[in-house]
């Protein structure tokens, strides 16, 4: 019987250690070479910001529709802008290459087009806001506040009488 109680302690540790170890022996070098746009759709001539991470070295970002950017080793993320001329409702690749390493590419919408007369705002007159009594105060009579007055006494006093009132124990 001790054995089994011994077996059984053992694999238990022995689980425990194996699942512990895997992931400290893998250590940062498995880390997934990761790379975002955000926004995936912006209009042309917006800032749009590059990320990337689980590169060790420089990563180049390059597209049609911006100059050639570079993000640091390690990772980080860097804005820049698209260009006026980029063509709406169009799906430009953005290619993220991680320097002796991974390459990526991720995709950027270009917005659609832009209206020709966008109608303006209406202009709005600052006179205030035009509200009544409304329900709060519409009905107030002296029988009502009488009536709550008195509930409200009622209960006050009730509650003032319950918490003096002296137990039968307590007589002298």
């Amino acid at each position: 019987m001790h054995a089994i109680r011994t077996a059984s302690a053992a694999a238990l540790a022995l689980t425990a250690l194996s699942l512990a170890a895997g992931p400290a022996a893998a250590g940062d070098d498995d880390e997934p070479f990761r790379v975002g746009v955000t926004p995936t759709t912006i209009a042309a001539g917006g800032q749009v910001t590059l990320t990337a991470h689980g590169c060790d070295r420089r990563t180049t970002v390059t597209s049609g529709i911006f100059d050639t950017v570079r993000i640091g080793g390690g990772g980080g993320s860097v804005n820049t802008s698209v260009d006026w001329d980029a063509k709406p409702d169009a799906v430009y690749p953005v290619t993220f290459t991680c320097k002796d390493g991974p390459q990526r590419t991720v995709h950027l919408t270009i917005a659609g087009g832009r209206p020709v007369d966008p109608t303006p705002e209406p202009i709005h007159r600052g006179h205030g806001v035009r509200a009544g009594v409304g329900g709060s105060l519409g009905g107030l009579d002296l029988k009502s506040i009488g009536l709550g007055g008195a509930l409200i006494a009622g209960s006050l006093g009730t509650a003032y009488y319950l918490a003096r009132r002296r137990t039968g124990d307590d007589a002298a």
